[in-house]
């Protein structure tokens, strides 16, 4: 199994910035990619951006310039680097860990709300 937890959503003003991170704990052999995805009140979740484990990226199209997706392998932690931010945005937010021999794991999900 392989543990999953998002951290640091919160409440800020539309141009701000926040950061989240991902850390993934347990048995983190053959973890691939990792990534995140968003899910506002009535609306499906998406994808919003991954990270392979090489270091290859891809970008949701609402996100691409403002928000940055990184990765530790060593911690076995991704890190999604919020800038501008819209209302839009608002959202919770959750991380997706991608293992190579039995699929996905998620985490429970941060809030982020973005005023305007």
């Amino acid at each position: 199994q392989v543990h999953v937890v998002e951290s640091g959503g919160g409440l800020v003003q539309a141009g701000g910035s926040l950061r989240l991170s991902c850390a993934a704990s347990g048995s983190t052999f053959g973890i691939n990619a990792m990534g995140w995805y968003r899910q506002a009140p009535g609306k499906q979740r998406d994808l919003v951006a991954t990270i392979t484990k090489g270091g290859s990226t891809n970008y949701a199209d609402s996100v691409k310039g403002r928000f940055t997706i990184s990765r530790d392998n060593a911690k076995n932690t991704v890190y999604l680097q919020m800038n501008s931010l819209k209302p839009e945005d608002t959202a919770v937010y959750y991380c997706r860990v991608q293992r190579n021999y039995d699929g996905d794991y998620w985490g429970q999900g941060t809030q982020v709300t973005v005023s305007s």
